[in-house]
Formats: structure tokens, C-alpha cells, sequence
């Protein structure tokens, strides 16, 4: 969610399992491997030109899955995915859809009718991507140009803002939400953070892998604008933001042009060139200026971050 920020938020790293009353939250997906059998389960399934099945783990051995014709979302998928249902007994994951259609899911792979899928792992093409000349390393494992730069292991953790202050750039920015399949698809509380322009204009972070984008959702402009692809993996995989931003220009203290954003997703654009003629979310209700810090926004939720670099613009 888009609030503003309290120091002690900012301050606050949560431990690899956090605690709440919806369950646990896991950081790591070897651990989560271990102790929670559904996280095997969950992720996306594909058949060459066929189907693609995105399976969200509810928790306690319960799914839901998003069956999109022509392919998973970015890779073909056609609109109005259909929605099955289910859980594992003896085994044995089994998700009902319309018209007595089921998703079975045993041994990696899914069965659809007399379609078969295989489970993939997505890794954005940009992911990794080495910072070019000219760029300012924000966080690796020798710089961090961040406070109050605290760190989660090898990762920077989420409630951080930038020591410098910048205009134009393109931000690269890698993230991780965390595993808390107890928490209701879509939930605020679900690997909830956002990358924070100025304090005015949130691109959301949030675990919302497999359900339809909403203006308060993973990859959007917060309350301002859906993604035009829902981009999401599954939790607890690396993903990537390519955000490309234009400052709002002034003149004698007096707006005369508007911020501009593009953003990609794991290597599909989502945001095109979009102006944003006020901030987003609570932002709107901050002062505009024509440079400033970037937030990692905190809310409670452990969500990790690495290879974040940032190109000025000319």
C-alpha cells in the first residue's frame, strides 16, 4: 500500500519467518522446500502451443490455478484465463474447473484433459543485467547506496531510501517477495513493498503471481494504473524491474510538464510511457518536485533485494 513512510518501519527488518496471524512467511526457497510441501507444487506449467497453468498455493495443502489459453501471460496467454480449484489428498493435487474439466498435479508435471504440462521456472531476461558506464551501483555486495541499509544475508531488505538524489534514470532492480501461501491471494499482506519515486510515485511490489492485475497489484502504478501484463512469478523467485523515468519539469516553483514512467516486468513492458499527471496513490497528496530519493518501501513484509543500479539521463 501506498503510505507514508514511518521511521520505524524503516527500521524494522523481519526475521527469515515471520510471524502473523495468517501463518508463516517464508525467505528462503530452500527452506520453504523443506518444511512446506505446497511451495513444490505451486508455480507455472506449460505445454509447447498449448495451455499455460499458473498454481497459487493457499496454504494447508489448498490451490487455486489460472488456466490461459495459448500460453502463460507474456508468453502468448489470451484474456480471461479460467479459474480451477482444489487440494492434495493422498498424493495427489486435483483442481476443479467448469463443466466437471479438472487439473491433476503429481511428480512435477500437470495434466489438463488429454493435454500434459511440464513445470518451468521463468527467469526474466534481464535478471543479472551488469550495470553499463556511466551507471551509479546502488547495491551489491560492496556498495550500498541506501539507508538505513539494512540487510537480509547477501540481500538488502525492503524500508531503505537512497542517500542521493537523482532526476531522469533508468533503475534496475532486482526483488524477491516472500512465501506466505496462508495469505489470501491479492492481500496487501502478501509481500507487500514498492519501489517509490520522490516519495510521490509507487511502482507496487506485491506477491499477486496468477491472479488477474488490479491497480493495486504487483507491477502497477499504485491506485493509478493496472499492469498491462500481470508479469508476477511465483514467490520467492527473483524478479526484475526496468523502470525508465522523466522527472516533472518546473518553472519558477510552477509544474510544466508531468513525470513520465515506462516500466518492464521480467522483460515485458507493462507500463508505456505513461504520464503520471500527479503522484500515485498517497503521493498525490505530496508536493511534486524535480528531483529527489528513491524508496524500497517497508511494510512489515520481508521482501529482499539485490543488483540495484540506476543510469542517469541526460
Amino acid at each position: 500500500m501506498n503510505v507514508k513512510l514511518i521511521p520505524a518501519l524503516l527500521l524494522t527488518i523481519a526475521s527469515a519467518h515471520l510471524a502473523s496471524a495468517k501463518g508463516k512467511a517464508w525467505t528462503d526457497p530452500e527452506t520453504a522446500a523443506k518444511e512446506n510441501p505446497d511451495f513444490l507444487i505451486q508455480g507455472e506449467y506449460t505445454q509447447e502451443g498449448g495451455p499455460g497453468i499458473q498454481v497459487v498455493a493457499l496454504g494447508d495443502g489448498k490451490f487455486q490455478a489460472n488456466v490461459h489459453q495459448g500460453g502463460l501471460p507474456g508468453a502468448g496467454a489470451k484474456d480471461k484465463p479460467t479459474l480451477y480449484t482444489g487440494q492434495t489428498n493422498d498424493g495427489q493435487t486435483r483442481l476443479e474447473g467448469p463443466a466437471g474439466q479438472s487439473i491433476v498435479i503429481a511428480d512435477g508435471n500437470a495434466t489438463l484433459g488429454k493435454a500434459s504440462l511440464a513445470k518451468i521456472t521463468r527467469k526474466s531476461p534481464t535478471l543479472g543485467h551488469q550495470p553499463p558506464k556511466g551507471a551509479s551501483i546502488l547495491f551489491d555486495q560492496k556498495t550500498n547506496g541506501f539507508n538505513p541499509g539494512k540487510t537480509r544475508g547477501n540481500y538488502l531488505a525492503e524500508g531503505q531510501i537512497t542517500k542521493g538524489k537523482f532526476k531522469d534514470f533508468h533503475l534496475h532492480i532486482e526483488f524477491r517477495t516472500p512465501y506466505k501461501p496462508a495469505t489470501k491471494p491479492g492481500s496487501q499482506d502478501r509481500g507487500n513493498s514498492g519501489v517509490y519515486i520522490f516519495n510521490n510515485y509507487e511502482t507496487q511490489i506485491l506477491d499477486t503471481f496468477g491472479i488477474k492485475p488490479e491497480f493495486n497489484f504487483c507491477g502497477a502504478l499504485y491506485r493509478t494504473k493496472a499492469p498491462d501484463v500481470n508479469m508476477c512469478l511465483p514467490p520467492l523467485s527473483w524478479q526484475t524491474y526496468d523502470i525508465h523515468f522523466t522527472a516533472p519539469r518546473f518553472e519558477d516553483n510552477t509544474k510544466t510538464n508531468n513525470a513520465r514512467i515506462t516500466t518492464v516486468h521480467n522483460g515485458v513492458k507493462i507500463h508505456d510511457d505513461v504520464e503520471l499527471k500527479k503522484g500515485t496513490g498517497a503521493g498525490g497528496g505530496r508536493p511534486e518536485k524535480p528531483q529527489s530519493h528513491i524508496h524500497l518501501q517497508g511494510h512489515g513484509n520481508p521482501v529482499s533485494y539485490r543488483n540495484i543500479w540506476l543510469l542517469p539521463k541526460n
